[in-house]
């Protein structure tokens, strides 16, 4: 199918404001939705004309989802079949996943991740089974000391978030899609003095841009047509904790024009109020672009931007720390298996090697994704290389045991050598090293002191040296 060419999207779903929200998101990259509010609706609607996906919104019990999944995948073998979910409702997913769903989403729904699960269900011209780039599926927020990853070049992003958490100040997380930058944001949260307050999370490409004012500020009843009810904004639910904004590339202007009013000023004011109140609210914003870029486009504000930047990190791509790989694919099994309906999964090496080897476009999510996907499919008790296929199809040639065996003998490494050539500093080396190490042992101090042949007064004295925190 032409890139350019309408393409259509079965929404069965009975909640309307819900199906607005697919509807809209869905325009944007020339989707046109057709809806079926009920099962009667169904066969109508594929009989009526050309569908190219089908979006499923779980509102129905576990065995009538599963069913219905089962009754359309008889009837149309080749169609894609995602299904929304709320993060509760895994095991709801899970059933249909067997049942013949391509794959799930789960709800509040996140513009870049429906387009992009869209696009990729729907490209005939994709090998079958392909890698779905979904959202996150697993809902569990992690401190420093959890977050899986030695690389230095990670680990150095993770002690510079580490070291934000304990001021005021606002930061920005800068990153591809799917690298785990709110991850990263909820463990500043938990590691900041807000902890025993809120992290509200906005998805700043998700909500329409008549509604961003709105919904960030509040608005009092009567304020403008439809607002029935006052409405509490997310900087007053934020209040005393912390707000992060996600994909805050995607604001609009005139909005972005309020927002640097409230960092400057500590006031939100709701539309249709009288009068401002005063919040106290730590700011974390996320994007997957370029700002730098956007300024000279004249798509973000340049003072905007400098009050979020006090603090930047980037989050480096997974195919920079193939060496995280590993550990990170055992991570999430672990996580997958206590999910409703899973159980205890392995991974033989030679999966692993062929996983390393993979570029993971989609970055953690992506990996998540692929590893979620095979455990619901797996019969035995160990994923292999044949519950990738995806991988096998992407990949150019077959990855034999020999060369899996020495991509994970290859592991993390320590770079020697500077862009020009040049040797790098041992000062800047052994912080990598101790880094890598801090990383491996899960930030157990102890135990990174005695594989590094040092005394616990001697490595905390090299970490003041370093300048290295002890969540790098």
């Amino acid at each position: 199918m032409p890139r350019d060419a309408t393409r259509t999207l079965l929404l069965i779903d009975d909640e309307p404001a819900q199906a607005r929200l697919v509807s809209a998101i869905a325009a944007r990259a020339g989707w046109r939705t057709r809806r079926a509010a009920d099962r009667g609706a169904i066969a109508g609607l594929l009989a009526d004309g050309a569908v190219d996906a089908i979006l499923i919104d779980s509102w129905q019990p576990a065995p009538d989802a599963a069913a219905l999944v089962t009754e359309l995948r008889g009837q149309h073998p080749d169609l894609p079949i995602l299904l929304l979910t709320a993060s509760s409702s895994v095991g709801n997913a899970v059933a249909a996943m067997r049942a013949g769903a391509t794959d799930f989403l789960v709800k509040p729904i996140a513009s870049d991740r429906l387009l992009a699960a869209l696009d990729a269900a729907s490209d005939r011209g994709r090998a079958s089974g392909e890698l779905r780039p979904l959202s996150e599926k697993i809902d569990e927020r992690l401190g420093f000391d959890e977050i899986v990853g030695s690389a230095p070049n990670f680990r150095a992003a993770l002690a510079v978030a580490a070291k934000a958490a304990r001021a005021r100040v606002p930061v920005l997380i800068e990153g591809a899609s799917g690298t785990g930058k709110e991850v990263v944001a909820q463990a500043i949260h938990a590691a900041s003095p807000r902890a025993r307050k809120p992290m509200v999370v906005v998805n700043c490409g998700a909500i329409p841009a008549n509604l961003i004012e709105s919904e960030l500020f509040g608005h009092e009843r009567g304020a403008f047509t439809g607002a029935f009810d006052r409405h509490i904004g997310r900087f007053a639910q934020a209040d005393g904790g912390t707000l992060f904004l996600d994909e805050i590339g995607e604001l609009p202007l005139d909005a972005q024009v309020k927002l640097l009013r409230v960092l400057q000023s500590g006031e939100v004011q709701p539309i249709g109020a009288r009068r401002p109140t005063t919040v106290d609210v730590r700011v974390i914003a996320a994007t997957n672009r370029t700002l730098a870029d956007e300024i000279a486009d004249g798509q973000f504000r340049e003072d905007l931007y400098y009050r979020l930047a006090v603090v930047q990190l980037t989050i480096p791509p997974l195919c920079d720390r193939p060496g995280d790989i590993p550990a990170l694919a055992r991570h999430l099994l672990a996580r997958v298996s206590r999910q409703p309906g899973m159980r205890p999964l392995g991974i033989t090496d030679h999966a692993l090697g062929l996983l390393m080897a993979y570029a993971w476009p989609g970055n953690v999510r992506q990996l998540q994704n692929a590893l979620f996907r095979a455990a619901v499919l797996c019969d035995g008790d160990a994923l292999t290389v044949d519950d990738f296929p995806q991988l096998a199809i992407a990949t150019a040639s077959p990855l034999s045991r020999e060369a899996s065996t020495t991509a994970l003998a290859r592991g993390a490494g320590v770079t020697l050598f500077e862009a020009n050539g040049h040797m790098r500093s041992l000062d800047a080396i052994e912080a990598d090293v101790i880094r890598l190490a801090i990383g491996h042992y899960r930030g157990r101090m102890t135990e990174v002191a005695r594989r590094l042949g040092i005394g616990r007064s001697t490595l905390y004295r090299k970490l003041g040296e370093l300048g290295i925190d002890s969540a790098a």
